[in-house]
């Protein structure tokens, strides 16, 4: 997300870096790029403008022009007023303190309601509540459905209802019994959508609205249709008092305008986003990761957070002993993968990085990796004896052969994982020793081996 956006900025503050000295022209002409900038990524044109005029006044002046950095004072006034733009903190989910608390998606049909239902709910889930949910979607076909498959497959509960309960009010009143009865904390009302707002749509939410006075009216806006969703926002926020924002495709939209918009038109945060199919593909948003990514400086806190949730703690730390004292072996190397494989596409990885937009970073992001690949080499490691695993010097020729043979791949291939495997050895050992003792941030990077990720890339080009 904010690929484009990200790309153009960096080339305004490189151009602006060249300069030497800033003058009141070289600074207005900066400004000029940034505003197209921005309204390219499809931004609300009210936004740029506010943004454009708070950035200059605080660029074009004495302090920051006789700097000793003036394009980095720059690049800090820009920064700041993208936090700004985007919410000074993060909006954090309310909660009833007579539970369950009353939680009501609402949005358009096909902006991704039910699919954001039960992403938010494994959210809760994960986060030391108990949601349960219910679609009183009874007009879209197999809408119900969808969400008790989804309900299924994350073991997560939903209310299905009961024979002769066809009405919005009447399914979620009984929803809230059962959440009373089961202990559940939280109850998630997946409402109905329309493909354009109507008065019936509006009625039959006030009603939702009016009879059970939800914590939370969160409306969920598909991030590719940019200015659209920011304009339907507003409508429902107008007629319904929305109180945040689902925005979903995140990974699809590099412009990003629909996120920087949505608030300032609103008057209501953005509060989670979706980046992807996969139901952990959500989280919640921080308006200052987002401005640091925006700005190509990465986002290392949501990265270790990925991580953190993703990898066993004991295992990070048995892993880095094994880089420092060179026990690293190929059985290692695959259920480093396999953990790897579970954090998501690289490219998304590799955009948390500082200096994504960099050559190098840049080039790896739009690697592509398909996870088939990372399948393919674990093949090729499960067709090595465990001696082979774990001292790869012994995979002589014919050993090559047998391997290529049960993995269903080349001889080739064999020597490529090899070859990136013991590259991947030495650099990964150097890097986790030389962020020993380097703080806080070291140690969580060196204890979880991040530095290896980029060169990932490499590995799957067999």
């Amino acid at each position: 997300m904010f690929d484009n956006l990200s790309d153009k900025l960096q080339r305004v503050f490189k151009n602006l870096r060249g300069e030497g000295k800033l003058s009141a022209e070289n600074m207005e002409a900066a400004l000029r790029e940034i505003r197209v900038a921005l309204l390219e990524a499809d931004v609300h044109f009210k936004v740029v403008k506010q943004l454009i005029e708070a950035v200059k006044e605080k660029a074009v002046g004495t302090e920051v022009l006789d700097a000793l950095n003036p394009s980095q004072q720059v690049v800090k006034i820009v920064h700041e007023e993208l936090i700004k733009l985007l919410g000074t903190h993060t909006s954090r989910l309310r909660f009833a303190n007579d539970p369950p608390s009353i939680i009501m998606i609402v949005g358009l049909q096909g902006s991704g309601k039910t699919t954001s239902t039960a992403k938010l709910a494994r959210w809760l889930s994960k986060n030391q509540h108990t949601p349960i949910m219910v679609s009183v979607d009874v007009y879209r076909p197999a809408a119900r459905d969808q969400l008790a498959v989804l309900a299924k497959s994350l073991n997560l509960p939903l209310y299905a209802g009961v024979e002769g309960e066809t009405k919005p009010l009447d399914l979620a009143k009984s929803a809230r019994r059962e959440a009373i009865q089961t202990g559940r904390d939280t109850l998630l009302i997946d409402t109905a959508g329309r493909l354009h707002i109507d008065e019936q749509l509006m009625a039959e939410l006030k009603e939702l609205r009016d009879t059970f006075g939800p914590v939370e009216i969160l409306f969920v806006a598909d991030a590719m249709t940019g200015q659209d969703a920011v304009k339907s926002a507003a409508e429902f926020h107008n007629q319904l008092g929305i109180t945040g924002v689902i925005l979903t495709k995140m990974d699809g939209d590099a412009r990003g305008g629909a996120a920087l918009s949505i608030r300032h038109v609103t008057g209501q945060p953005l509060k989670f986003v979706g980046l992807g199919e996969k139901p952990d593909a959500f989280e919640a948003f921080h308006p200052d990761r987002a401005a640091n990514r925006i700005l190509g400086m990465g986002d290392v806190l949501s990265f270790i957070e990925k991580v953190e949730e993703t990898f066993d703690k004991k295992q990070a730390e048995e892993m880095q002993r094994k880089l420092i004292d060179n026990e690293f072996t190929l059985e290692d190397f695959r259920n480093q993968l396999k953990q790897i494989s579970k954090l998501g596409p690289l490219e998304n990885l590799i955009g948390m990085m500082p200096g994504a937009a960099s050559g190098m970073m840049k080039e790896l992001k739009n690697a592509k990796v398909d996870p088939k690949e990372i399948s393919r080499v674990v093949a090729i490691i499960d067709s090595m004896t465990p001696g082979e695993r774990d001292n790869h010097m012994i995979i002589n020729g014919n050993r090559r052969k047998r391997i290529a043979k049960g993995s269903g791949t080349s001889v080739n291939d064999v020597n490529n994982l090899l070859k990136q495997y013991t590259q991947a050895r030495k650099m990964m050992k150097t890097f986790s020793g030389s962020l020993q003792g380097q703080g806080f941030l070291g140690k969580k990077l060196a204890k979880l081996g991040s530095g290896k990720i980029p060169n990932l890339s490499d590995l799957f080009k067999l």
